[in-house]
């Protein structure tokens, strides 16, 4: 009986502080894109228009985000009947966003990304006794490019 008032005190907990967690994380992502939403971000590997770039960089941007274990615990009832896990879609959402407004703030003063790429990878969440609970990290990354004054007459290629 003990175990059950446990597991039902960390369920509620876990709605309860992830919820809230989860509210203010988007809204701090909301605010954030709508301050860097004037560096555009393109996936091609070149500009229809090539300018003349007078500075280039890798840029990145990396997030591990876990997961609450109401969240957990939904998903988990979800894949035993099968059908859409949304309790797992709102933490991809977040972590590719966050990912991708890391990016942006390393690439400040710089007046497009070039190239973005994303990738994802599964952490924890396992068969195993010792698998814990699911986290998911996202890698955003893309080259930052400056151009140069139109005056200048070399093109980085």
């Amino acid at each position: 009986m003990i175990e059950l008032g446990i597991t039902l005190t960390l369920l509620l907990c876990g709605l309860v502080v992830g919820s809230l967690i989860e509210r203010r994380h988007y809204e701090s992502i909301r605010e954030r894109e709508f301050l860097t939403r004037r560096t555009p971000l393109v996936s091609h590997e070149q500009i229809a228009d090539p300018m003349l770039v007078q500075e280039a960089a890798l840029v990145v941007g990396n997030v591990v985000i876990g997961m609450d274990y109401f969240k957990w615990f939904a998903g988990w009832v979800r894949s035993v009947f099968g059908g859409r896990v949304t309790a797992y879609e709102t933490l991809v959402d977040r972590a590719r966003r966050e990912a991708v407004l890391r990016m942006k703030d390393a690439a400040k003063g710089f007046d497009i990304i070039v190239n973005t790429r994303i990738e994802s990878c599964s952490i924890g969440g396992g068969t195993g006794q010792r698998a814990g609970i699911p986290s998911i990290e996202v890698f955003a990354y893309g080259t930052a490019l400056k151009y140069a004054p139109q005056e200048s007459s070399q093109i980085l290629q």
